[in-house]
C-alpha cells in the first residue's frame, strides 16, 4: 500500500493545514507511515515567518532526500508560496504546491487530476459560482539545472489574494493526542504590519462558516474530546468576510448574526454559538489581536466556566514609535487598557503575548519602554522573537538594522523577566485546588510516576500517579518544580 508522511513547520494554522492534508491523503487510500524514511510520499508543510524557518525547511528536504531517495517530496505551505523557484531547485523536490493550491494537493501529488487541467478546473461549487471574481489558478514550471537538464519540476502557485478556500481538520499534537485538538476557523490577514510576510503567502482574511465549525466541534465531542482549541491567523476577525443574510434565523445555517445594527457575524457570535449549540466541556481561544478583545468578549470569557481562562494578546512592542513603524493599529496605552480589563475580569487567568526585539531602528530607550510595559502588566508567559527581515516587506528595507548580538541580549532580558513573573504567578497556587485536563504524557522522577496535565489557566502540572488522558480532574497543588505545578489528585 502507498504510504505518506506529513511534516509541519511553524504556527498552529500550519499544523491545521497539515491535518487537512493528512485527511485528503487518507481519503485517497494512502496509509500514514511511521517516519519520512518509510513513506512513498513526503509532504513538507512549511513556514516562512523567519529566515530560520526557511533554513529549517531546506535542511529537512536535504535530510529526507538523503535517507529516502525514492520518495516523492512535495513542498507546500508559506515558504512554497513565497519562493517556489528557490525550493524547486533543491535536489529531491518533485513538486512545489503553494497555499493557493493546497486544497488540491492530494490530487496534484497522487493522481486524479492532470496538471494540464489545473488552470481550468473549478475548485468547488462555491468557487464555480464566483468564477467571475476568482482569478483562475495557473500551472508554472521551472527548468532546473540549466538548459542541458531534462528535469522539469512542476510548481503550482497562483495569486493568493484571489484564494477563497479554507480547509479545516482538527490537529492532534503528539503530546496532547486524544486530549486537546486544535481547530482552525480562520485564515489569512487583512493587516499589513511592516515586518510580516504572512498576508502575502496566506491571502485575505476568510472564515470557516459557522455551520462547518459547529459540525467539526460536534464530531469531536461525539468522539469523546473534552477540550477544543480554536485558532486562526487573525482569529478575532472571524466572520467579517461572511455574506450578509437578511433572515434573522440564518445564524445556525450560515453564520449570520440576527441584529439590525450589524448583520455580519462577529467573533463573539462564534464563541457564544459554540457554547450554546454543542456540549463541548472546555473551549480554549488562541491568539486574538489587542483591538479585537471587546468588552463583550472579555465578559463572555469571564462568565462562562466552559471557556478556559487564558488570553493570548500579541504585543510586539511597548514603544509607541516602534509600533508606528511596525504599522500596528494600537498604541501602548490601548494595549495596557485591554490587559488591565482582562486581568480585572479574570484575576487568575493566564495572560501571554508575542514580543519582538531588534526591530529596525529600535533604540535602547524604545526597548526600555517595552521592558517596563512587560514588567508592569500581569503577564504569565511571553513568546519572545528576534526580528528577522523578510524579503518584500517594508521593514526589510528600513535603515538602522539592529545588530544581532544586541537583539539577542534584549531577548535574554525579557526571557529572564518573564521567568520571574511566571514563577510568582505559579507560586500563588501552592496549597490551592485546581482543575486540570490530563494529557497523553506520563513519566517518572524521584517521587514516582506522574501524568502531565494542563490547568484551565494554562499551567503545566505533574500529577502524581498514572491517570488516563483526556480527563478533567480536580487536584491540589503541593509545589512548583522546573516550570510545572506539582499536584495530587483530590
Amino acid at each position: 500500500m502507498a504510504t505518506f508522511y506529513v511534516t509541519n513547520f511553524g504556527c498552529r494554522a500550519t499544523q491545521a493545514d497539515g491535518a487537512a492534508i493528512e485527511r485528503q491523503l487518507r481519503e485517497r487510500g494512502l496509509e500514514r507511515a511511521e517516519e519520512p524514511a518509510k513513506a512513498s510520499l513526503v509532504v513538507l508543510n512549511t513556514c516562512t515567518v523567519t529566515a530560520a524557518a526557511d533554513q529549517d525547511a531546506r535542511a529537512a528536504i536535504r535530510r529526507i532526500h538523503r535517507k529516502n531517495p525514492d520518495a516523492q517530496i512535495v513542498v507546500t505551505g508559506c515558504y512554497a508560496q513565497r519562493a517556489p523557484e528557490e525550493i524547486a531547485a533543491l535536489p529531491g523536490v518533485t513538486q512545489v504546491i503553494g497555499n493557493s493550491h493546497k486544497h488540491l494537493l492530494s490530487e496534484l501529488a497522487w493522481g486524479g487530476i492532470r496538471t494540464s487541467d489545473v488552470g481550468s478546473r473549478p475548485l468547488d461549487l462555491e468557487c464555480q459560482a464566483d468564477s467571475k471574481t476568482f482569478v483562475p489558478i495557473t500551472q508554472l514550471t521551472s527548468d532546473v539545472g540549466g538548459p542541458q537538464s531534462e528535469v522539469r519540476r512542476p510548481i503550482f502557485v497562483s495569486d493568493i489574494f484571489a484564494h477563497t478556500e479554507l480547509q479545516a481538520a482538527p490537529v492532534f499534537d503528539a503530546a496532547n493526542e486524544r486530549t486537546r485538538p486544535n481547530l482552525k476557523v480562520q485564515d489569512g490577514c487583512d493587516n499589513r504590519c511592516s515586518f510580516c510576510v504572512i498576508p502575502y503567502v496566506r491571502g485575505q482574511s476568510r472564515s470557516l462558516r459557522l455551520a462547518e465549525v459547529i459540525c467539526e466541534v460536534e464530531t469531536l465531542v461525539a468522539a469523546g474530546y473534552r477540550e477544543v482549541v480554536i485558532s486562526g491567523i487573525n482569529l478575532g476577525r472571524w466572520g467579517r468576510d461572511l455574506a450578509v443574510s437578511p433572515q434573522p434565523s440564518a445564524l445556525r445555517k450560515t453564520g449570520q448574526r440576527p441584529t439590525t445594527n450589524d448583520p455580519r457575524p462577529g467573533f463573539e457570535d462564534l464563541v457564544r454559538t459554540m457554547l450554546s449549540e454543542t456540549a463541548l466541556q472546555k473551549l480554549r481561544i488562541s491568539s486574538v489581536e489587542p483591538m479585537d478583545w471587546s468588552d463583550e468578549l472579555i465578559q463572555l470569557m469571564a462568565q462562562s466556566p466552559r471557556i478556559a481562562k487564558h488570553a493570548h494578546v500579541p504585543l510586539q512592542s511597548g514603544s509607541d514609535a516602534v509600533l508606528r513603524r511596525m504599522h500596528r493599529k494600537y498604541r501602548p496605552w490601548h494595549y495596557r487598557e485591554k490587559i488591565e480589563k482582562i486581568h480585572a475580569a479574570m484575576p487568575t487567568a493566564a495572560i501571554g503575548a508575542d514580543v519582538m526585539v531588534g526591530f529596525p531602528g529600535e533604540s535602547e530607550s524604545e526597548f526600555e519602554e517595552t521592558r517596563r510595559l512587560v514588567e508592569d502588566l500581569p503577564f504569565t508567559y511571553l513568546h519572545v522573537f528576534t526580528y528577522s527581515a523578510r524579503p518584500g516587506t517594508p521593514a526589510a528595507s528600513m535603515g538602522k538594522q539592529v545588530p544581532i548580538h544586541v537583539a539577542r541580549e534584549r531577548s535574554r532580558i525579557l526571557r529572564d523577566l518573564i521567568a520571574e513573573k511566571k514563577l510568582v504567578f505559579m507560586s500563588r497556587f501552592i496549597g490551592k485546588p485546581v482543575e486540570l485536563i490530563t494529557l497523553n504524557v506520563s513519566g517518572s522522577d524521584h517521587e514516582g510516576k506522574y501524568t502531565e496535565g494542563l490547568t484551565d489557566n494554562y499551567l503545566a502540572v505533574r500529577l502524581q500517579g498514572n491517570h488516563p488522558p483526556n480527563r478533567w480532574l480536580p487536584a491540589r497543588v503541593e509545589g512548583v518544580l522546573d516550570g510545572a505545578l506539582l499536584g495530587v489528585a483530590s
